[in-house]
């Protein structure tokens, strides 16, 4: 049977490995946010698959939901968690680049006894506070991953990702010429 987590440990993760990767990967997401047009909200691949918006909001407020739960120690599974009149994906991006970052500055001030305050994920488990960074991030980079390859079928440019992307290659490309 695996040991508690220490306050130690919990903040030794938070600190010196979670906080610079969650930091550059919310500038990735927000990124892919802005890049899904304004004018192709409803694009979908297919019937069952979630239109671009659908997707835009889901990763905006998930990536915020899992941090605001080591934050407050509960998950909060409010659906309504982005203001009705935000609405275009740039509105979104903005949004959520505000909301993530106040939250990332309340993660820096935690404690390591907040890190490791066990919390209920929907009744189906119960992990210490600090170990829903790393599950929110990874749920963030699925859907996200998603939605970039959405982005060229609507007509837009695929940011850089985890590298230089083809278009952004393009357009360095072209700079130089």
């Amino acid at each position: 049977m695996p040991q508690p987590m220490t306050t130690e440990q919990a903040t030794f993760m938070l600190q010196d490995l979670y906080l610079g990767t969650l930091k550059t990967e919310s500038r990735t997401t927000k990124k892919i946010l802005e890049a899904v047009p304004a004018d192709k909200p409803d694009y979908r691949p297919d019937a069952i698959s979630k239109s671009a918006i659908e997707l835009v909001r889901h990763i905006a407020a998930a990536d915020n939901r899992f941090v605001e739960s080591v934050i407050t120690g509960v998950f909060d599974t409010n659906p309504a968690m982005i203001p009705d009149n935000v609405k275009t994906p740039a509105e979104i991006a903005s949004w959520y680049e505000q909301r993530y970052a106040k939250n990332f500055d309340a993660l820096t001030k935690l404690t390591g006894e907040q890190l490791v305050k066990i919390v209920d994920f929907r009744g189906m488990f119960q992990r210490p506070a600090v170990t829903f960074l790393m599950m929110g991030l990874h749920h963030t980079v699925h859907h996200r991953g998603q939605l970039s390859s959405y982005l060229r079928c609507m007509g837009a440019k695929v940011p850089s990702i985890y590298g230089e992307s083809y278009d952004d290659a393009q357009a360095r490309k072209a700079a130089q010429a």
